[in-house]
């Protein structure tokens, strides 16, 4: 085991990578920008540094400041979190030929998941179900295009290759609107991943969002740890996670989660993973998978009892993977709400000064946040500022306890989305389940409609 992890992050993820290190007796180096000076993981660390001024693109994605800090510390691994680096295969690759371990997949693997094409051609090889679309990157030759386009049907969606986080994509409902609507996507994506290429996809109406989480070492090993329903969310970024998903059969889940594990026994995977899948008409279609822990992995935590972040480090350390498939026992159900500090309907973020912070407890909750009275919520990074986890035997008592948690919770001087999350906990759609990733939209849409007539 590893005797000092640096942590490449910042926020909640911080300070549970940390939890996680201290349990294993791992002494921990925390990175930080000076905007994150006085944040609790911080303090809590065995050692600290410095790597640059506010601005993420200055501190948080400077790689050579953070090998550095490994290098002065002498920490043996690192480990990235989720966002910033925790994709960028280039910095897996100098994080290795520098000397360390990435506590993550290997680098060539965080390549080919990385590419949309590439990782949906693997998927395709492993038998893991994809949504319909082009062979491939699209070519120059607009004929080709739209006679892919006639292939696959309409509403189609053109997606960056390189894309991610709702970015470089864009639906298509007619002939006409196509060629200039693959300009555009292509325009985005060299932007914005510096990658030009996108491909073709059939655009499902109103599907769900639903992903398995996997676990796989570096011997071949690997499991899937049941899935996670994510479809509550709003400009494609998610609101609301539960785990399991309602309404879908186990044997269902099972079908698609033993393909997952089979198809990162095929690509070498090491670490853990998500596939992630839209869902619709009973059947799973593979869309991306993301070569990292999740910000929802606290909800597959509860049902199953396995910590990630642990496993992830173990992983890394070189242990085999310490049960099988058959060992994994799914019991009740989680629901996540992250608790972001913006306005609860128009979803402006808010940073400023906590003036008043008193987080929930009681049976089954779970609250992972880095937050406290007197923290100021910097502008340069993303607004959540906390997760609430409510576990219950069943999915009705996760929710009844979760509306408890949300009205124990209070946190003054900044506005949060508090309100949103308790006004879903008593909405019927969701009780009802199986929502699919417009209903929130559409929902805030309906919202603004009233409040703007009225």
């Amino acid at each position: 085991m590893f005797g000092k992890v640096l942590i490449a992050n910042r926020g909640e993820i911080a300070l549970r990578i940390q939890r996680a290190c201290r349990e294993l007796g791992i002494k921990t180096v925390v990175v930080h920008s000076e905007a994150d000076r006085d944040a609790k993981y911080v303090k809590l660390a065995d050692e600290s540094v410095c790597i640059g001024p506010p601005p993420s693109n200055l501190s948080y994605l400077n790689v050579p400041a953070i090998i550095s800090a490994a290098e002065v510390t002498d920490a043996e691994a690192i480990h990235p979190g989720y966002g910033f680096l925790s994709e960028n295969a280039d910095f897996a690759e100098r994080i290795e030929s520098s000397g360390f371990v990435f506590i993550g997949p290997r680098p060539e693997t965080i390549r080919l998941m990385g590419d949309k094409v590439s990782a949906k051609d693997a998927m395709k090889a492993a038998g893991v179900p994809c949504v319909p679309g082009s062979e491939g990157a699209l070519p120059e030759d607009p004929k080709e295009i739209i006679r892919a386009a006639k292939s696959v049907g309409y509403p189609v969606i053109i997606k960056a290759a390189g894309g991610g986080g709702g970015r470089g994509m864009r639906v298509v409902s007619t002939e006409a609107a196509l060629l200039h609507a693959v300009t555009l996507t292509r325009s985005e994506a060299q932007s914005f991943f510096g990658n030009p290429n996108v491909y073709m996809e059939k655009y499902l109406e109103n599907p769900r969002h639903i992903e398995i989480q996997v676990l796989a070492d570096s011997f071949k090993n690997a499991v899937y740890l049941g899935e996670r329903d994510c479809s509550m969310q709003r400009r494609h970024q998610k609101i609301l996670e539960e785990a399991p998903a309602p309404g879908i059969a186990a044997r269902h889940i099972a079908r698609v989660g033993e393909r997952c594990a089979e198809a990162c026994r095929r690509i070498n995977y090491r670490g853990a993973g998500t596939f992630e899948f839209l869902y619709e008409n009973g059947e799973f279609y593979f869309i991306e998978m993301n070569t990292r822990i999740q910000v929802e992995h606290p909800v597959t935590e509860m049902i199953t009892g396995v910590d990630l972040v642990q496993e992830q480090i173990r992983i890394a350390a070189g242990e085999k993977l310490r049960f099988k498939q058959r060992d994994l026992k799914f019991h009740g159900h989680a629901i996540e709400c992250r608790i972001n500090a913006e306005d609860p309907y128009t979803c402006v973020p808010f940073p400023g000064k906590i003036t008043f912070y008193h987080p929930p407890g009681g049976p089954g909750i779970r609250v992972d946040s880095h937050a406290y009275q007197g923290y100021t919520v910097p502008q340069h990074y993303d607004s959540m500022v906390a997760k609430v986890i409510a576990f219950g035997d069943t999915r009705d008592q996760a929710i009844r306890r979760m509306r408890i948690a949300l009205s124990e919770m209070s946190i003054d001087g900044i506005k949060t989305n508090i309100a949103l999350h308790q006004e879903l906990m008593q909405d019927a759609g969701f009780i009802k389940g199986a929502m699919n990733i417009h209903y929130l939209e559409k929902k805030l849409a309906a919202k603004r409609e009233v409040k703007k007539n009225g």
